[in-house]
């Protein structure tokens, strides 16, 4: 999976006058959680690159995907595919070879800013028990609203290893002042991103599932996108504002 975090975390950029560290990958491995089936979360996907998990990604409609822009950066859509309707990584399921690959324009490879992409899959979805599209948010969450996040990604910062099964763990949403200020050295948050945490850290997204969902009233509210280490306390998880970026999906996939 593409990890950038502990890299990333020691290179600084400038933005006018000031100077900041680059804000790092979240790489989306779910920490603190515990295993789930698909059926319970029908539109998660696995967005196999080469043939080997990437990223996570959602289903929106029956030949489109939402994912994060990062994951598609540099990626060529004759190699990447989305494995649908298994809880098992790697195997099962049906799989959908990637037929487009579209990054929002205003995606910014340093800032991380409008971190959002679709995919048309040449497959169509199949809709049934563990495989089913997803609404998109109209409006961003509440601070304090439960929201859950889901992937593949290992259980633990540093860790090498993924696990089978996917994960799944309920963080709640973070005010964005209170994100901001805690990424001020990164330049804080965009109107783009919202953020999910819980108090005292311990639960989180962390690497190996960028692009993955994070729900919340049964709507995706976020996609996994970046953040410092993985559950650390003083450092929720970044991930983009479906509801701020919704009508670059809509105007791609037709998807409302």
């Amino acid at each position: 999976m593409l990890r950038f975090l502990v890299l990333a975390s020691l290179v600084v950029y400038s933005l006018g006058a000031v100077t900041r560290l680059r804000r790092p990958r979240l790489d989306g491995r779910i920490v603190g959680g515990e295993e789930v089936d698909i059926a319970n979360f029908p539109y998660q996907l696995s967005f196999e690159y080469s043939n080997s998990h990437r990223c996570g990604a959602s289903i929106v409609s029956a030949n489109w995907v939402v994912t994060a822009a990062h994951c598609v950066d540099g990626a060529s859509a004759s190699r990447v595919q989305f494995r649908a309707g298994s809880s098992r990584r790697g195997t099962g399921g049906s799989l959908h070879p990637a037929s487009e690959l579209i990054a929002n324009p205003k995606y910014d490879y340093y800032t991380i800013d409008f971190d959002i992409a679709v995919a048309r899959v040449s497959v169509s979805f199949t809709f049934g028990t563990g495989i089913q599209p997803i609404a998109l948010a109209r409006e961003a969450p509440s601070a304090g609203e439960d929201s859950v996040v889901s992937g593949w990604g290992t259980l633990s910062s540093g860790s090498s290893s993924l696990p089978t099964v996917l994960q799944a763990v309920t963080v709640k949403i973070v005010a964005s002042a209170d994100c901001s200020a805690a990424y001020d050295s990164y330049g804080g948050i965009t109107e783009n991103m919202i953020c999910a945490a819980v108090s005292g850290g311990g639960k989180d997204a962390c690497q190996g599932d960028s692009g993955g969902p994070l729900v919340a009233g049964g709507n995706l509210v976020g996609i996994v996108s970046w953040g410092v280490g993985c559950a650390e306390a003083n450092y929720p998880g970044v991930y983009s504002n479906v509801a701020a970026l919704k009508d670059f999906v809509t105007e791609q996939t037709g998807v409302s």
